[in-house]
């Protein structure tokens, strides 16, 4: 066994975040330290993700006047690196006319809407105007970097008469020099797909249906096109949200890889092919960033089971972590992988490292250097098969009666988390459970399994096989819950690295 141990003060350094000043805004027991989350109130879905003029804007649903679900604005917050994020004054606020419900958000360089003025390049937000009755697609411009939004005098600018019609997502498809929307028909469990020259007037070029979707109803449609690793080609993906249904129970996302003629998506899948974004429970209405070479993709974590009801405050509801998109030529056809984007490493630092075969003396060594920790990434590598493999893993935020598991189940093949003791679990009965995602043996690199655990103050998030299967997860442990222990046999490396909290003091 060869133990290498880097930082004489990690013990404390993972603890560091729990010495913010208390009377800040950022110091709750459960709010997050590196995912983004509003300071005060409710939010939900990720709205308008667009890069401009060097930073990053990230719009939420909204209610500015409580921590439960209602009238629905765009919220509005900026950051240079996807993590230090500056919240700003709502961007576009519920009126007379309905709530703003979810969407998206352009640059438009070529000026094809004619909004902008004096060269000024305008921002395009694209979004669902809600009445009781009536859904129907507005616009809206801004001329300051999002700062300031006028809303477009000639909206509606799709209008179906329809109750449920709702969540474009809009981007700039070169090869037919137009703008492309989807946008879906919920209760219809249908995307529809639209085409524009200039933002205002829009034409119908296809649809999208599935037999293979679970659940009730189809929300935030994410249309995208991806090169392929190693390819000179490139796949379309296409996101859908679930209203439930998910093997995890409750809200989910599915998605399907495919090609994109322009007018119309058609999936490579066969039928009876059913593929989860993410097998948590707790990963929803994710979308993707316009204006970016990367594909980054951001979610709501968190699950309309319980979203009313989940124990923070003063806010209520945050974002996933960034996530860059890939599309690889897989065993099982073209696959989806998500790993967390790149501008995470800054914030990590003081590694405890391991090397060996033996769990005891893994455990020990945790131990006897005091390993401790609230926010962090733990990562690990492990041999996941043989004849007498069994269930390997790692129990975080470990306390007294507490402990959130995280494993792997050779014989049934299968990754999972288990939040049953997780900490306060009782507010709602659909919230304690474990969850599990497939994990072949083929799909294991020469008998080995690796994960990436990412550790908040609320959540756990697990990236497998290279980002190849997700698990999100809510968890409200007690402060002091920042135990570690492993269990199972085969572990070749551990690494755990703090995180540290992009709120200031």
């Amino acid at each position: 066994m060869n133990l290498l141990f880097i930082g004489l003060a990690f013990g404390l350094a993972l603890h560091a975040v729990s010495g913010l000043a208390q009377d800040t805004a950022y110091s709750q027991p459960y709010r997050p330290q590196y995912h983004f989350s509003p300071r005060i109130n409710w939010t939900n879905d990720p709205n308008g993700l667009v890069y401009h003029d060097g930073e990053y804007h990230l719009f939420y649903q909204y209610n500015p006047k409580g921590i439960r679900w209602g009238h629905m604005t765009w919220g509005h917050a900026v950051s240079p690196d996807l993590f230090h994020w500056k919240e700003l004054p709502p961007a576009i606020a519920e009126d007379e006319k309905g709530m703003i419900f979810s969407g998206s958000c352009v640059v438009d360089t070529k000026n094809t809407s004619g909004f902008g003025k004096n060269g000024v390049v305008p921002m395009v937000a694209i979004y669902t105007n809600h009445r009781e009755t009536n859904q129907s697609q507005h616009i809206a411009y801004s001329l300051d970097k999002g700062r300031t939004w006028t809303k477009y005098e000639g909206n509606p600018v799709i209008d179906l008469n329809q109750k449920d019609f709702r969540d474009p997502s809009v981007f700039w498809h070169e090869p037919s020099r137009r703008w492309i929307m989807s946008v879906v028909l919920p209760t219809e469990k249908k995307a529809l797909f639209y085409s524009s020259t200039n933002l205002k007037q829009w034409n119908k070029t296809g649809e999208f249906a599935s037999a293979d979707t679970p659940g009730n109803i189809w929300e935030c449609p994410a249309l995208l096109e991806i090169p392929v690793v190693g390819s000179k080609r490139s796949k379309w993906l296409l996101f859908i949200s679930i209203g439930a249904g998910t093997p995890a129970g409750g809200s989910g996302m599915q998605y399907y890889i495919g090609d994109f003629d322009g007018k119309a998506f058609r999936s490579d899948f066969k039928q009876g092919d059913v593929r989860f974004v993410d097998y948590g429970k707790d990963y929803y209405a994710a979308i993707t960033y316009n204006n970016t070479p990367r594909k980054i993709s951001l979610g709501w974590l968190n699950n309309w089971q319980y979203a009313n009801d989940i124990p923070t405050n003063p806010f209520r509801g945050a974002m996933t972590l960034p996530r860059e998109l890939k599309i690889v030529r897989g065993k099982n056809g073209y696959e989806l992988r998500q790993q967390v984007v790149k501008e995470i490493r800054p914030l990590t630092s003081d590694s405890f490292q391991w090397r060996g075969l033996d769990t005891k003396e893994l455990n020990r060594s945790l131990d006897s250097n005091r390993i401790k920790g609230e926010t962090y990434v733990l990562t690990l590598e492990a041999e996941a098969t043989g004849a007498a493999a069994g269930d390997l893993g790692v129990k975080v935020r470990k306390g007294t009666g507490e402990e959130t598991v995280v494993g792997y189940d050779p014989v049934k093949q299968e990754v999972y988390v288990d939040r049953t003791r997780s900490g306060k679990t009782d507010f709602k009965k659909e919230f304690p459970g474990r969850f599990t995602a497939p994990l072949k043996r083929e799909d294991l690199a020469n008998g080995r399994i690796n994960m990436q655990i990412f550790v908040d103050r609320s959540s756990v998030e697990v990236f497998v096989n290279d980002g190849l299967v997700t698990l999100t997860n809510l968890i409200f442990p007690k402060p002091d819950s920042q135990g570690f222990e492993f269990f199972g046999d085969g572990f070749r490396a551990v690494t755990i690295r703090n995180i540290e909290s992009v709120w200031p003091e």
